[in-house]
């Protein structure tokens, strides 16, 4: 049994904690790549578990969380790098959690599932709104905070491509539970949460993304210049940071305009309108 969670990217956002772990989350806009991670359960004498890169800590939360005595073969197929932003924690916890629902039928819905992987993410300090993002697909505007069923998000679908370059990780947790930061990215993304909300447009996320960016100082110099770079290009629709990782994102109609651009190490995606696949 297979299920595929697209990667999620954050273009803004604000904090919204809460001593209840499920309504723990953030609002704000993102959107779905094409590649995220894949997990593939299969039967096995004793409890296996690959991944091709990082370790099994997520893995390992969902478990313990799930509680489950049983053996099996967990293979993860991370397609996007860990720590850039990407989503790829929750990722792995959402399509952990549906794998093991179908393999093992436990007879959970997918509300339940997501809310199992929202609770993983939650324990490890990682992101608080990817894992009901990726329950959307395309655009996706978070309304409500909190795990899938608690939480409200809206999808819209584009037909736009993607390009993104990663500088290296940023630790999530060293940005969320810091109060100095946690201030300023709830006001500031408050702010172009309410103005999204009243005009939801891809112009409109672009815009707030690299706004957002600015005001919140969260960008490295690196960040900076790329998302400079990109946005100097008319071919560009827009450029910003990835909340939260030291990576740049860009989108454009055509997939040329990427390949146009002097850029080493650039990854060429497109935004993914269909969200999760059960094979």
């Amino acid at each position: 049994m297979s299920v595929f969670v697209p990667g999620h990217i954050t273009g803004f956002f604000n904090i919204e904690n809460h001593e209840i772990k499920l309504k723990n989350g953030s609002c704000g806009a993102g959107f779905l790549l094409s590649k995220g991670v894949k997990t593939t359960i299969s039967e096995s004498d004793e409890l296996v578990v690959e991944v091709n890169q990082g370790d099994s800590t997520v893995i390992n939360e969902v478990l313990s969380i799930l509680d489950i005595e049983t053996n099996f073969k967990i293979s993860q197929d991370i397609q996007l790098p860990i720590g850039a932003g990407c989503g790829t924690s929750a990722a792995s916890a959402l399509s952990l959690t549906l794998a093991l629902n179908e393999f093992l039928n436990l007879g959970y819905s997918k509300e339940l599932c997501g809310q199992i992987a929202h609770m993983a993410e939650v324990n490890l300090g990682a992101g608080l709104g990817d894992v009901i993002a990726q329950t959307g697909h395309g655009l996706v505007l978070r309304t409500s905070p909190g795990a899938p069923g608690i939480g409200e998000i809206k999808s819209f679908k584009e037909d736009v491509f993607i390009a993104w370059k990663t500088f290296g990780t940023i630790k999530t947790a060293d940005i969320i539970q810091d109060p100095h930061h946690k201030v300023v990215i709830s006001r500031v993304g408050l702010k172009y949460l309410e103005l999204f909300e009243e005009k939801p447009s891809l112009e409109n996320f672009l815009d707030f993304s690299i706004k957002f960016s600015h005001e919140t100082k969260l960008m490295s110099d690196e960040v900076k210049d790329l998302t400079d770079y990109f946005n100097s290009s008319s071919d560009i629709l827009g450029s910003s940071m990835a909340m939260l990782g030291n990576t740049v994102f860009a989108f454009a109609y055509d997939e040329d305009a990427f390949k146009n651009l002097d850029i080493k190490d650039l990854h060429m995606d497109k935004l993914n309108n269909i969200g999760i696949v059960y094979d």
